[in-house]
């Protein structure tokens, strides 16, 4: 009779895509939640924390990956009739449904921000994963583009509260009703050749004027020296675009009389230049000037999305990539005007506008600047000398706790005390505290600070190790007095 098989062990990996989070980027992250939440309830925005999972439907068109359905989203069908259930993709359309479905219960307008974990099916790649937090705000029934300049505003205002200083970032500003006048000025009506231009528009931060030029014409060699087919337009046709691209200059004022310039007649082009004069004056009405916020024309987000303002923050520090080669940080938020979204639930156009913060990645800015690290402090350890006096331990940490000190007690096999030491090496602990018979008898206990320990024995001759003692004989009583000296020297 043959063997049955054994049943393999599963893998302990971590699915591709995804990753797990330790002790020190949890708290830097939650910490950096908090500040950020600080500053959007400061302006008045109201928390929400929507379902992660929403019906396909509810998610609508703006699937991440619209060319495989049901594919840009991690999507399942509890049965054959049932309706196609998701994850969450992002925060706005979460966002859009909720409104639709609570709207005569909720203030007009709605002000919100949420916090929390995003999942889409995409291919994974270097600090591209398939689970990420978002952290948005958004304003919804609001159809003055006041609107907008305070979303900008309060960009600011994060970014600086979470550590980045002006002069570390720029946060550009365009509106998708100048490109639309844009496309009228150049007289296109076929949507494949509208859609084309846009693409191409799309790359001017990567080819240029020259580069887009081309595009837009017969078609240009790529680095690789592959040919790339063009629009096929005219140098007179194309012209508008090339105006509206290159139409940032040295102030707001001129910047908008170069893109009024673009727009020609367009009706609708000289509506977004006008919405982008009003965003320049009320920003500078409250002290946000160009060296924080500005208008940017090469700023192209979401054509498909985006029906008026969009707006992105860009670090301008340097930084150096795997290969040692300096290069700027890039963006880290961004966002615009989306009037159409609630509209797919209650067949009224709603005006909305927000923006959403990629939190992993402005982690990733402030651990490049070393503003944060990736270690953090642990709590205070209490080692335990004899097993059969554990209350007497209990009883010290309970002590330190209370007086808002992060400790424990060590709860592995007490036997070999160095272990417990190493154990306390491994947690990052700043402190021991030891208490033997000896020590009992003698009311006192002995404290080792573990951080200036390791110190010394790195660099110190004997003579300064006798000047600079690590560890500390004081009495029961003075336990926690000492323990907060010792911390409080190095914060």
């Amino acid at each position: 009779m043959a063997k049955p098989k054994k049943t393999p062990r599963p893998k302990a990996e971590t699915p591709k895509g995804f990753r797990d989070y330790f002790g020190a980027e949890v708290t830097e992250r939650a910490e950096m939640l908090s500040k950020i939440a600080g500053v959007y309830h400061r302006y008045g925005f109201d928390a929400l924390e929507s379902s992660a999972v929403e019906t396909v439907e509810a998610l609508g068109k703006f699937l991440p990956d619209v060319d495989r359905p049901n594919e840009g989203v991690f999507a399942w069908q509890e049965d054959e009739d049932a309706t196609w259930l998701a994850l969450r993709y992002d925060l706005t359309a979460p966002l859009a449904r909720v409104y639709a479905q609570y709207r005569n219960d909720l203030p007009t307008p709605y002000r919100r921000y949420a916090m929390g974990p995003v999942w889409r099916n995409e291919k994974p790649g270097p600090g591209r994963f398939r689970q990420f937090y978002q952290c948005d705000a958004d304003t919804v029934g609001a159809p003055t583009v006041a609107a907008d300049a305070e979303i900008c505003a309060m960009l600011a205002d994060t970014l600086e509260e979470v550590g980045i200083p002006r002069g570390d970032y720029l946060i550009r500003v365009n509106n998708r009703k100048v490109l639309n006048g844009v496309l009228e000025a150049m007289g296109l009506t076929d949507d494949a050749q509208r859609a084309d231009v846009l693409r191409t528009i799309d790359k001017f931060d990567k080819v240029g004027e020259r580069g887009v030029r081309e595009l837009l014409g017969k078609g240009r060699l790529d680095a690789s020296g592959a040919y790339i087919d063009g629009v096929g337009l005219s140098d007179e046709q194309a012209e508008p675009v090339l105006a509206f691209l290159t139409s940032k200059a040295d102030s707001a004022d001129k910047t908008l009389e170069n893109l009024s310039a673009a727009v020609g007649g367009s009706a609708i082009g000289a509506e977004g230049v006008e919405e982008l004069r009003t965003i320049a004056a009320l920003l500078a009405a409250q002290g946000y000037g160009s060296d924080r916020i500005e208008l940017d024309p090469s700023v192209v987000r979401g054509l498909g999305y985006y029906t008026g303002p969009v707006f992105e923050a860009e670090l301008t520090f340097e930084i150096t990539d795997e290969k040692g080669r300096p290069r700027q940080f890039g963006s880290v938020a961004g966002g615009g005007r989306y009037d159409d979204l609630v509209k797919r639930f209650t067949g009224q156009e709603v005006p909305a506008t927000g923006v959403s913060i990629g939190v992993d990645r402005l982690l990733a800015a402030l651990r490049a600047k070393g503003r944060v690290t990736s270690s953090a402090e642990g709590p205070v350890v209490v080692t335990v000398m004899d097993r059969d006096r554990m209350a007497d331990y209990q009883a010290m940490v309970s002590e330190l706790r209370n007086a808002g000190i992060r400790a424990e007690v060590y709860l592995g096999n007490p036997k070999n005390f160095g272990n417990q030491l190493k154990y306390a090496d491994r947690r990052h602990s700043p402190v021991a505290i030891i208490e033997g018979g000896e020590e009992k008898a003698n009311g006192v206990v002995q404290i080792k600070d573990l951080i200036l320990g390791a110190q010394i024995a790195e660099s110190a001759t004997l003579e300064e190790w006798k000047e600079r003692p690590s560890q500390f004989e004081v009495p029961r009583t003075e336990m926690v007095a000492k323990v907060r000296e010792i911390l409080g020297s190095r914060s």
